[in-house]
């Protein structure tokens, strides 16, 4: 197809198109925070110590977000990871305003806290995304 600036699929030739976003892994691995909820019912969280049961979450996420798309041939691993990481924190936010889990915080205050929560998380998915795409050039590269 010869490039027509007029037709929103023409692409110049000589260039690539940017592979899609899959949206779908974006809302799966961020629905990944849905383990807390679940390591409380199972009483995990008791039985292991908070810090224990944090890092083994924490740990599980990142397993899962890391070998998932670096072994996945995942396009956009850095978009796609930190987006996931925003929609985790968006439902860490959530599930702790409707479960309860932590102090209510309202106002400014609580903004802000949402807000940092949600850059966290973001970040951490931006560097998850960075090992999975290092993890998938190197698996290339073979």
């Amino acid at each position: 197809m010869a490039h027509d600036p007029t037709h929103p699929d023409s692409v110049p030739t000589g260039t690539r198109r940017p592979e899609r976003l899959s949206w779908p892994l974006v809302i799966g691995f961020g629905s990944l925070a849905l383990l807390w909820p679940l390591v409380d019912a199972l009483g995990l969280a008791d039985s292991l110590g908070q810090p224990a049961a944090a890092f083994l979450v924490f740990a599980v996420v990142g397993a899962a977000w890391v070998l998932g798309v670096g072994f996945g041939r995942v396009p956009q691993p850095v978009v796609t990871l930190t987006l996931a990481g925003v929609v985790y924190g968006i439902l860490l936010m959530a599930m702790s305003e409707l479960l309860g889990d932590r102090p209510s915080i309202g106002g400014v205050l609580g903004g802000v806290v949402a807000v940092f929560e949600i850059a966290r998380a973001a970040g951490l998915g931006a560097l998850a995304g960075l090992l999975a795409r290092s993890l998938q050039r190197s698996r290339a590269a073979r």
